[in-house]
């Protein structure tokens, strides 16, 4: 926040107040008939609704079946964001390195690992995959973040910035549909069906983003 407070922000126009459901439609308009925006955003929200299938069964599912203590299991999750720093402070220089499109599908596919190691604990009841699971569930997508957020900041006009990028929002209320999800799935199949489940969703994200335009981007594409 201080750093922030010496941020010189230009004077901005302010137009006619417009109703927020007219501001609403205009920005799903542009990402869900974008060809680039469009995948992002349901990978995006897929991701999100398997992540918190896991989430929602993780805590007694590692205290039961991975037989861990409290001190376990925050270590375990907290290598989900010893993950995210990783990524975050290599992606400058991963960037730099691999094509945009490669940039854009390595958190889906970091994802799917990620997916099917948590999976593999119920064959193999180990702390240890739980804890590489959450790391590679960190480390991927926030390469993701990074490489997608600065492309739709490039391909949307300056006008529609704003209502983009909160529609982009969205994809972040999949969390309690998620944990819904695994709470339900959870407690009629029990948490390996959750893991099972949220192993297909990965692979569906995955799908997803690997059959759109935006994996095959050399670059960023020239800013709207």
């Amino acid at each position: 926040m201080i750093l922030l407070a010496g941020i010189n922000e230009p004077n901005a126009s302010i137009g006619s107040p417009r109703h927020p459901l007219v501001e609403v439609r205009e920005g799903a308009a542009f990402v869900l008939r974008h060809p680039l925006l469009r995948p992002i955003f349901l990978t995006q929200f897929i991701f999100n609704t398997a992540l918190f299938v896991i989430q929602a069964i993780y805590v007694p599912y590692a205290i039961h079946t991975l037989q861990l203590s409290a001190t376990g299991v925050g270590v375990t999750l907290a290598a989900f964001g010893v993950g995210m720093i990783g990524g975050a402070a290599f992606a400058a220089r991963i960037m730099r390195g691999l094509r945009l499109g490669t940039v854009v599908a390595i958190g889906p596919i970091g994802g799917v690992v990620a997916a099917f190691t948590m999976l593999l604990t119920v064959a193999i009841p180990s702390g240890l995959l739980a804890a590489l699971s959450f790391f590679l569930m960190g480390a991927g997508p926030i390469l993701w973040v990074v490489s997608t957020t600065t492309l739709r900041q490039t391909v949307t006009p300056r006008d529609l910035l704003g209502r983009v990028s909160a529609i982009n929002s969205l994809a972040y209320g999949a969390h309690p549909l998620g944990a819904a999800i695994g709470a339900l799935v959870g407690g009629l199949l029990g948490a390996p069906a959750c893991l099972a489940l949220a192993a297909l969703g990965f692979l569906l994200q995955a799908a997803v983003i690997l059959r759109s335009p935006a994996v095959h981007l050399e670059r960023q594409p020239d800013p709207a």
